[in-house]
């Protein structure tokens, strides 16, 4: 029959000539006579047209059934012939190194041990995996061509009784009598062929790939009766393939753990995991994949990464100090694949992140206690110098661990949420990070950034955010930061105004609006100042040209600037008669421009610049408001005459502990003795006595004299103690106002429900206390902003 395209032959059944009934003997002996010659490769000389003829008249003479019947005893009779003949004598030298041999009568065995080497082992199991590879090519080639002249009853037969097609039915004869044959079974022999091949490869040695997955090709395409999608590979093999690999993993990991440093060992893992991955996708099936990998993540990774991970001598803390980035991949790499979370890898970055974040304040504390023990400093400037160390310290830790995140971890997100966690512990654990920031800031704001462009200024302002980001309490790095902000304004310190504004900038994207608008508010007085004293200098040069004095005064808002700044009462001071009178001239001049306003004098921040005149020559002073002060008093004192602590004290009106530092900046600092103290000592007290150093001589002109003490210093534990107070103020007013604003908002709320969207709104200036906000509460309800319910006393209502 011809069709349109590509011609094809079709076998159609024969006429029906003879109705009568016929002999299924001799028939069948046409039959298995053929299927014999098909064995024996002697096809070429059959008819198949004769022989799809007499099956096809056996089956519509109802011998169906027969027919089916002979065919799998035929075939079954053949394939037990070929494992006695064929593969039982092959397979006596090849499996599990070892000879069976048959001593004496009565079919007594004795099995004799005898060692291959391994060459002989891996070559003897190939040759027997091809012999039962070749039985099986042969096979399957039978099979079909005995399915094709069985056409017929495939069609009519065997669909009508569901029963398996005569190439399945080969299939399944020969996993029957083959591979599961009851006196010889080859697959016993296969699959322990097939796992020393495995053992072989896995211990370094060289096996033939092809043979072995020709093989596992055989197994797969074996299925198992009544069981779908079962396998002979999958039932049979695969079982003892993850069990050996079970027993040989267990046996390895132990190895690796006494032989190999964590480096190797995850070498030796990731190479395991490698083979594993390779064998299962080349030789064996890619169903495996998944099963011995988890057998080798279990063994190698889980059940040992914490000891790998914790190692002394060459674990993660060896890795981090060593910069071991490509140990640090693998490590990583192996735990993500074992768990997602990286539970144990995480654990042990916060802990060292932790334990180094540690030391660097232990360090920082010791010198803070024992400030005397620092060589070739003061006591002040070892304090600010171990601050300084303490940010940069903190500010490299933090670099390094971003390098190991993003080089080595792919920047992983639960891991950058750890290590943000680790940092933000060991940051707020010592209680002056927010003042050691400030000052890194303050320093770098007056002087570090001098001289460089505005992409380096801009790179160390980010890393102080960076470290500003992890402070819990940034009220109080805002209380320290406006007082060094009001410093360098103040005294014309800061290196730019640009990039005051831009650290301003910044704080602003990371808290908010409300964080910065009184630093905002210190940069408009600023502003605001300078345009009153032009008209100031303008007013004067009309109403008063022939005045010495030069005067330049900072008017400033109270709310806007440190409330130690704002806080008169401790900055009095008596001024020269020849001060005061400008003094007042100002007051004049600023009260008739702006009605209804007081100024209030605070010289704690100010400057003077005069000239003295000295024994060999004139210098110009720069000193502190204060000293100019105190140096105007020896105008009136004939040469030789002097004044004591007390007399000083009573003609300024200067507070103990600033007419200690200046007079210690005058007297007691050598290279700027203006003052000759009696007895000369470091420290001031109240019986020494201070006169004119007419013969104070110096190579400069222009002379500047700090204040003792005053640039770049730490907190003493009293100062410390006045901070934190007036920042529990503030925090207390802070609290009530959350309450009141919630409550207004709410009307009715529960107890702990007000208590966490306080703690809420107030997260981003500080951590509030459970029991502040608690009290704070109590004090509302004195106050009567807000009632206790009558039925619940839980619950709160607002009194408006």
């Amino acid at each position: 029959m011809m069709s349109s395209g590509k011609s094809r032959v079709k076998m159609r059944p024969p006429r029906n000539r003879d109705s009568g009934d016929v002999n299924f003997d001799d028939s069948w002996a046409i039959l298995s006579t053929a299927m014999q010659e098909m064995y024996r490769k002697n096809a070429s000389r059959l008819s198949y047209e004769e022989l799809y003829r007499t099956a096809y008249t056996l089956v519509l003479k109802k011998h169906a059934e027969r027919l089916y019947s002979s065919f799998k005893t035929f075939v079954a009779q053949h394939l037990r012939e070929i494992v006695s003949t064929e593969l039982a004598p092959l397979a006596s030298n090849t499996t599990n190194s070892l000879l069976t041999s048959t001593i004496g009568g009565g079919g007594v065995t004795s099995t004799i041990a005898v060692p291959l080497a391994a060459a002989d082992k891996r070559e003897g199991g190939i040759r027997f995996l091809k012999a039962v590879k070749a039985q099986w090519d042969d096979h399957c080639l039978c099979m079909r061509m005995i399915s094709d002249i069985l056409m017929y009853m495939d069609r009519v037969y065997c669909k009508e009784l569901q029963l398996p097609l005569i190439y399945d039915a080969g299939l399944a004869l020969f996993r029957d009598h083959v591979i599961r044959n009851n006196e010889f079974q080859a697959g016993e022999h296969i699959y322990a062929i097939i796992l020393d091949q495995i053992q072989l490869e896995r211990d370094g040695d060289i096996v033939d790939t092809s043979a072995i997955k020709a093989t596992v090709l055989m197994l797969e395409s074996l299925t198992e009766d009544k069981i779908d999608g079962e396998t002979v590979y999958s039932r049979s093999f695969e079982p003892k393939f993850l069990r050996s690999s079970v027993d040989f993993y267990t046996t390895e990991t132990d190895k690796l753990s006494r032989e190999c440093d964590s480096s190797q060992y995850l070498i030796k893992t990731e190479k395991r995991l490698q083979e594993e991955f390779e064998r299962a996708m080349s030789y064996l099936s890619v169903t495996s994949e998944p099963k011995i990998t988890k057998i080798v993540e279990e063994n190698l990774i889980t059940k040992n990464i914490v000891p790998v991970i914790k190692s002394g001598a060459s674990g993660l803390t060896f890795m981090i100090a060593n910069d071991r980035f490509d140990d640090l991949k693998r490590l990583y790499r192996l735990c993500k694949r074992v768990d997602p979370e990286k539970t144990d890898l995480r654990s042990a970055l916060i802990a060292r992140i932790i334990q180094q974040g540690g030391e660097i304040n232990q360090d920082a504390l010791e010198v803070l206690k024992h400030p005397d023990k620092s060589k070739g400093v003061t006591v002040q400037n070892a304090a600010t110098i171990a601050a300084f160390k303490w940010v940069e310290e903190v500010l490299g830790l933090k670099e390094k661990y971003d390098c190991i995140l993003n080089d080595t971890m792919d920047g992983d997100n639960q891991i950058q949420t750890s290590l943000t966690n680790a940092f933000s512990s060991f940051i707020n654990q010592i209680n002056r990070c927010s003042e050691f920031l400030s000052l890194f800031i303050d320093d770098n704001l007056k002087k570090g950034l001098k001289g460089k462009t505005e992409d380096e200024a801009e790179a160390v302002l980010d890393r102080a955010i960076t470290l500003f980001r992890y402070i819990t309490d940034k009220d109080m790095f805002e209380t320290y930061y406006k007082t060094h902000l009001a410093k360098r304004l103040l005294g014309g310190r800061s290196i730019s105004d640009d990039v005051e504004r831009m650290m301003i900038t910044k704080l602003k994207m990371e808290v908010g609006f409300s964080f910065t608008t009184k630093l905002e508010g210190m940069f408009k007085d600023m502003k605001v100042s300078n345009d009153i004293m032009q008209e100031y200098k303008a007013h004067i040069q009309n109403t008063d040209p022939e005045r010495t004095i030069d005067m330049s005064v900072s008017v400033l808002t109270s709310t806007n600037w440190p409330v130690s700044l704002s806080t008169i009462e401790s900055h009095t001071c008596v001024y020269p008669p020849e001060i005061e009178r400008i003094k007042r001239s100002f007051e004049k001049f600023y009260v008739d421009r702006h009605s209804g306003r007081v100024l209030t004098w605070n010289p704690n921040m100010g400057n003077a610049d005069i000239r003295v005149a000295f024994r060999k020559r004139k210098h110009e002073l720069n000193v502190s408001t204060y000293a100019m002060v105190i140096l105007m008093l020896f105008n009136d004192l004939a040469d030789g005459e002097s004044l004591t602590f007390e007399e000083i004290k009573a003609a300024t009106s200067i507070p103990d502990n600033e007419l200690i530092r200046n007079l210690q900046s005058l007297a007691v600092v050598p290279k700027t003795r203006i003052l000759i103290k009696q007895p000369m000592s470091k420290d001031i007290n109240v019986a020494d006595r201070f006169s004119f150093n007419v013969g104070f001589e110096s190579q400069y002109i222009r002379i500047k004299i700090p204040t003792v003490a005053y640039i770049n210093k730490t907190e003493t534990e009293s100062e410390r103690k006045g901070t934190m107070d007036k920042v529990d103020e503030l925090r207390r007013y802070q609290t009530d106002a959350a309450i009141v604003r919630i409550m207004k908002a709410r009307k009715s709320l529960e107890h702990n429900i007000l208590v966490a969207e306080v703690t809420g709104q107030l997260s981003s200036h500080f951590h509030p206390d459970a029991a502040l906000i608690k009290k704070r509460i109590d004090a509302m309800l004195e106050r009567e902003y807000i009632e206790r319910s009558a039925e619940n006393r839980q619950m709160y209502h607002y009194l408006a």
